[in-house]
């Protein structure tokens, strides 16, 4: 087993010291018939509700912050669910107790980083009132699911807003002072077609945010839309017409300006991502609340990092808190070759591709001394492009993005099967 290389009090050369912290806020006023996230419906959310999960958030931030002392911010995310469903007081007490367990990032002359700090959103009157506070308590970036701007695709999607509110509520955001907008946006719907596609993303364009992440719909087993597409009742969009939308997704928001620098995510100069790229990075985060998952500080025990889930009942959870805040998830120790596995595939949702060199700092060989077979597969099917063979950076083509789940599970596979497994039928 090839060790990774180590830098700062043990740690490996790779770890950028920092830790995101991410919320989560199960609960939603409807659950969407394709959403499989850890939620609980909620349609009137009362306040002694709400303060218990903040109170329970706050215990398990100081049971687990020692875990990641000596790492500065990078990044506050409050996801859900629906997490502006929450008052703008609870969301600015959460943002200063995490403030307060780890110090500010500063850049190499000592000077304050900012910290992204990003609210969930949906469409809603309710939420759209409170965008002003929720500036005060210290949210600056806006993730607005919006899906559609089309009141049938809305309605298809079980969605509880129509076009028009979303429109109020993007208008409502730039009058609050939010300067950076990311909005939500679902593909490849039953019966959707280019042009209406296109209808969407002029509607999206107009509002010009400053990023965008676009997600083709998957029917989720044990969800309502993926109970209806194994009976029959539904049908997914053709495979053909989804890469087309593919395409046409990034050919209009490039024009724009956009940059694609991950498979589902378009951002504008400066504005990608900060807290999303650390799981694809393999950067370190600190997962609170019921469902919310961790990628914890890497060691010299665990070099490629541990993993934790906490668990998606909420009554299980808020049990857990008070009882044990720092017992209640379950735990996966990241074994080399699952961790080789990962640092590909994720590596290759991105734009810049996987760094060879980076990769033999952690498991001390080239890409190619695993994956050589995988590798020549993936270029004769021409989905990927390869540097210097010697090193081997590697990145998706055009082609391998259209089909980027199946360049995944050729390294997933590889290590799930131990390589005994035929990569190509004769």
């Amino acid at each position: 087993m090839h060790a990774a290389s180590t830098g700062i009090s043990g740690l490996p050369v790779f770890d950028d010291l920092r830790v995101g912290v991410y919320l989560h806020i199960p609960f939603c006023e409807r659950i969407c018939p394709y959403c499989d996230f850890a939620v609980v419906a909620a349609r009137v959310l009362p306040p002694e509700t709400e303060d218990r999960y903040v109170d329970g958030l706050c215990r398990e931030l100081e049971a687990r912050r020692a875990a990641f002392a000596g790492r500065s911010l990078a990044s506050i995310y409050f996801g859900g669910g629906t997490p502006a469903l929450f008052r703008a007081d609870s969301i600015g007490r959460l943002i200063s107790a995490v403030r307060a367990a780890f110090p500010e990032p500063v850049d190499e002359v000592g000077r304050g980083v900012p910290v992204e700090t990003t609210l969930e959103l949906n469409p809603s009157t309710v939420e759209r009132e409170r965008l002003p506070a929720f500036r005060a308590a210290g949210i600056d970036r806006l993730s607005v699911g919006v899906q559609s701007f089309q009141d049938a695709h809305l309605k298809r999607l079980g969605r509880a807003h129509r076009a028009e509110i979303a429109h109020a509520t993007l208008h409502a955001a730039r009058a609050a002072g939010f300067a950076n907008l990311s909005l939500d946006l679902i593909f490849a719907l039953p019966g959707q077609t280019l042009a209406l596609l296109d209808r969407d993303l002029d509607d999206l364009i107009a509002h010009r945010p400053e990023h965008v992440s676009t997600y083709e719909l998957t029917f989720e087993p044990g969800t309502p839309f993926g109970r209806a597409l194994a009976s029959g009742r539904m049908r997914a969009c053709d495979e053909d017409l989804a890469a087309d939308m593919i395409e046409h997704v990034e050919r209009r928001l490039g024009a724009e300006g956009y940059d694609r620098y991950e498979i589902s995510s378009y951002a504008r100069g400066g504005h990608r991502s900060r807290h999303n790229a650390r799981y694809w990075q393999r950067h370190t985060v600190l997962g609170l609340g019921m469902g919310a998952h961790s990628f914890e500080s890497r060691t010299q025990q665990h070099p490629h990092g541990r993993r934790r889930a906490n668990p998606r009942s909420l009554e299980v959870w808020l049990r857990g808190v008070d009882e044990d805040a720092d017992g209640i998830a379950s735990e996966e120790i990241l074994s080399t070759e699952s961790a080789r596995g990962e640092a590909v595939f994720l590596a290759l949702r991105q734009r810049e591709g996987l760094s060879a060199g980076t990769f033999r700092a952690e498991f001390g060989a080239w890409p190619r001394e695993f994956f050589e077979a995988e590798i020549d597969l993936a270029l004769r099917r021409g989905w990927l492009e390869e540097g210097e063979p010697s090193a081997g950076d590697l990145r998706l083509t055009r082609a391998g993005r259209l089909v980027a789940d199946s360049v995944a599970a050729l390294f997933v596979a590889v290590e799930e099967t131990q390589g005994e497994h035929s990569l190509e039928p004769e």
